[in-house]
């Protein structure tokens, strides 16, 4: 049985949402909490398998709150936030926090229509309870020497999923400034990626952005591909530049944007010159995209058990035998540049 606590300075979605997740069998609501305050108070009496986390409440909000469980009594949280900026924004300081996942209420702080995301609140709790977490430390940011011999036409194809932004934020402050073009799959909401992209942008060397259509991919700059759209590569004529092209087209692996989507195109335009870096996340994506960058002649990185989140996507592609590497998070930084 995963045993939950609700933390909600709303009565009504405290009520709803403990309602949707004592309709699951395997679920029981324990408590629930009314502001951050009360919510560390609980989280210490009752130590519960998760805590679903609102972002914006009075006296402490749920960043300060996680902040604080995350240091004293580490727990999987899943933020609930609302979908503007600010919110988005808050919700990407969680993860990068701590925080295992995010989940975006359909219609405000109040969703009076919550119901209608109830198997993804579901799905998510289930989730978080498998996840491994505790307080990630950024391992001094000391940023690698750049590179020497400048490669051409070399690219950093990246997946994450769960647990994703802490670990991304790992890998990419220790990337110098002329790195070779990244292009990152993090699984996150419409409307969350474009704050991930940009917090990423204040730690690193080099410029992220969330990908756009026609964006051109240079040396220097990683694109994050935008929340509900698969990210592609395309050859454009007749300047011969490579460029992202964005599509609306049916999920896979249950998910949009999609890692092996955007790995199986990468792929075809770079071949042997693609390093292929799967991370932290629940599931199978990527591990195909993985296959294609080894039998192509590209290299191939994946997550080790002991530093992921959620050893899923790492440990599909390994099985598979596509991968040339598996490091601990703090040495894939290294692992990617001796792979250039």
């Amino acid at each position: 049985m995963i045993r939950v606590l609700v933390v909600d300075d709303s009565a009504f979605m405290r009520k709803v949402i403990k309602d949707i997740l004592d309709s699951d069998p395997g679920i029981q609501v324990i408590d629930t909490a009314r502001n951050g305050k009360v919510g560390i108070e609980q989280a210490i009496k009752l130590r519960p398998d998760v805590i679903t986390m609102d972002v914006e409440m009075p006296k402490m909000d749920g960043l300060a709150a996680l902040s604080k469980i995350m240091k004293d009594n580490p727990t999987p949280v899943i933020m609930l936030s609302t979908l503007t900026t600010h919110g988005a924004d808050i919700t990407v300081k969680a993860l990068e926090a701590g925080a295992v996942d995010c989940i975006s209420k359909p219609s405000g702080s109040v969703s009076l229509d919550i119901e209608k995301i109830s198997s993804e609140i579901i799905s998510k709790v289930k989730i978080a309870a498998k996840a491994h977490v505790k307080k990630l430390k950024v391992s001094g940011r000391k940023i690698l020497p750049p590179i020497r011999k400048l490669t051409i036409n070399k690219v950093i194809a990246i997946g994450s999923s769960t647990g994703g932004p802490q670990t991304l934020l790992e890998i990419l402050v220790r990337l110098p400034e002329n790195i070779p073009p990244i292009l990152i799959v993090q699984h996150m909401p419409p409307g969350f990626t474009k704050s991930l992209a940009n917090r990423l942008n204040t730690y690193c060397s080099f410029n992220v952005k969330e990908a756009e259509e026609r964006d051109t991919i240079n040396r220097g700059l990683a694109l994050v591909a935008p929340g509900g759209y698969h990210m592609t590569v395309r050859q454009s004529n007749p300047d011969n530049k490579k460029i992202i092209h964005l599509n609306d087209n049916p999920s896979v692996n249950a998910v949009k944007p999609s890692v092996d989507v955007m790995m199986e195109s990468v792929v075809k335009i770079y071949g042997k010159n693609t390093c292929g870096v799967l991370l932290t996340g629940m599931g199978r994506d990527g591990a195909n995209g993985m296959c294609s960058i080894k039998k192509a002649g590209g290299k191939t990185i994946a997550q080790d058990e002991a530093s992921c989140v959620i050893f899923g996507m790492p440990k599909v592609a390994i099985e598979k035998g596509c991968v040339d590497k598996v490091a601990a998070l703090s040495s894939i930084p290294e692992k990617i540049m001796l792979m250039l």
